[in-house]
């Protein structure tokens, strides 16, 4: 039994540091990684009977208080965590309906799409989230994945990962870009 658990344990910390390095975390800043990623910070580990309390917290508060827009995007954050795109886009949907012009919610329900298969979706949100701020690298570089790694566009990623990179300066996010940059075919 014990010979179990330990295999059980190291398999979710494999498969949790993976989802980490492939989904990541919320806009709260860079990521570091080879793999081609619109991630934020990868998220801490997170123990799952802790985050299913927060979620069922967060599902009563906004049963309760449906305007509050940092309860939703509390939720939404805490499904990202919990890798289920499908309930942490709604939940982004409902804080976006109360404050559409948030591009830390928008580019986290990006990355939620993207994780979904919504390309175009994904694209989108970091579209406007840039918009609303220029100065929002992340998704600036989110929309550089997108455009090279899922609709293999490398000539519209070139671009987007330069101003990343000059923006980003020595940054997390302005490495990344000038890595990104480097794998790009010509």
């Amino acid at each position: 039994m014990q010979k179990e658990s330990i295999i059980l344990g190291v398999s979710g910390l494999i498969i949790g540091f993976l989802l980490g390095v492939l989904v990541g975390g919320k806009t709260m800043g860079g990521n570091v990684s080879s793999v081609p990623s619109p991630a934020q910070n990868a998220a801490p580990m997170v123990n799952p009977a802790d985050l299913n309390a927060r979620i069922a917290e967060m599902e009563k508060v906004v049963a309760q208080d449906p305007k509050n827009v940092q309860a939703w995007v509390a939720l939404g954050n805490d499904y990202f965590d919990a890798n289920n795109p499908q309930k942490s886009v709604q939940a982004y949907d409902k804080a976006l309906a109360l404050n559409p012009n948030d591009p830390n919610v928008l580019t986290d329900q990006g990355v939620m799409f993207r994780a979904l298969g919504f390309f175009d979706k994904a694209l989108a949100n970091f579209e406007k989230a840039n918009k609303l701020n220029p100065q929002h690298l992340q998704s600036l570089y989110n929309m550089g994945i997108v455009q090279a790694v899922d609709m293999k566009q490398p000539s519209k990623a070139r671009p987007i990962f330069e101003k990343v990179a000059q923006m980003g300066g020595s940054s997390e996010l302005g490495n990344q870009a000038r890595e990104m940059l480097q794998q790009l075919p010509r």
